[in-house]
């Protein structure tokens, strides 16, 4: 169960859509989340791998190495 305050306007909006297409302001929410939790997920961890990077608790790889690694050259 989740409950979330919107602001009016996109409140406004919703209601609009939900009433235009006979579906409920749930399944657009819901749909809303699904579509974007990836890369919401996806931004997190980019953010996280930074600051590690920054501070010096994580090392980078260059694509060369990783070509290497894993026998990808030309």
């Amino acid at each position: 169960m989740l409950a979330i305050r919107l602001p009016a306007e996109v409140e406004i909006r919703l209601e609009a859509l939900a009433k235009a297409t006979g579906r409920t302001k749930t399944f657009y929410a819901r749909e809303a989340i699904l579509e974007h939790l990836d890369d919401l997920e996806d931004l997190y961890l980019a953010e996280q791998r930074l600051m590690d990077i920054r501070a010096g608790k994580t090392q980078t790889v260059s694509l060369e190495e990783v070509m290497k690694r894993y026998g990808l050259e030309d």
